[in-house]
Parts: structure tokens; sequence; C-alpha cells
């Protein structure tokens, strides 16, 4: 199960890493739409391109998870993301993080705590 964990987290931190450059690509690039200029100035902003291919590594890190156990215990585990994506937010985005998100962050922990307790004896 430790194995399991592990590449989740690193599945997590890819995918964390990768949508952050994402925001930080359209922090430059602008509102998206469906235009041209739009589309061609995304997908040509180095920071969008980065940030999709880090979340296809994230994913071949998920193949991983989810070929050891079942879907239905790893997938509420990918919850994880939204709390581990504050921290970077806060000091890379500058984001704000309010009580409410900690809240919600800390409750997503139990969640997570509840789904795998006693999941080795299992």
């Amino acid at each position: 199960m430790f194995q399991v964990f592990v590449l989740l987290l690193i599945a997590i931190c890819f995918t964390v890493m990768g949508e952050l450059l994402l925001k930080a690509g359209m922090n430059q690039v602008g509102e998206f739409n469906a235009s041209f200029d739009a589309v061609w100035r995304t997908f040509t902003e180095w920071r969008v391109i980065l940030g999709f291919g880090l979340i296809f590594g994230g994913s071949l890190f998920w193949l991983a998870v989810i070929s050891r156990v079942d879907f239905s215990f790893a997938y509420p585990l990918l919850a994880l993301s939204y709390v581990v994506s504050m921290i970077p937010a806060r000091f890379f985005l500058n984001e704000t993080i309010t009580l409410n998100r900690i809240i919600g962050a800390s409750i997503i922990v139990i969640g997570v705590i509840v789904i795998t307790w006693g999941q080795n004896q299992s």
C-alpha cells in the first residue's frame, strides 16, 4: 500500500505543478476563447505547453495507481490535489488562502483518512 501512496503523491504533484503552469501561462495570455488568435497565443505559451506535459506525466503515475487498487478507493484520494495545490497557489500565484478554503481542505483530509482507514486489513 505504501507504493500506491507514493505513486499517488507523485501523480498529484506532477498534476498540480502542471495546473499551476497552466494558470501562470494563462495569466500571461489573457482570457481564453475560441478565436484563432487566443488559441494560438495559448498553445504557443511555454508554460501552457510544459503544464500539459506535466499533467500527462502525472497521468502516467495515475495509471500505475489504478492498476494496483480499486478505482473506487483511488479516485477519492485525488481530492488531496486540492489540499496540495493551496501551498504553491499561495506562494507562486500570490493567491489568498481564506479560512473557508482551509476548513474545506481539512474536510478533504478527514475524508481521505476515513477512506483509507483499515485499508491494509482488507
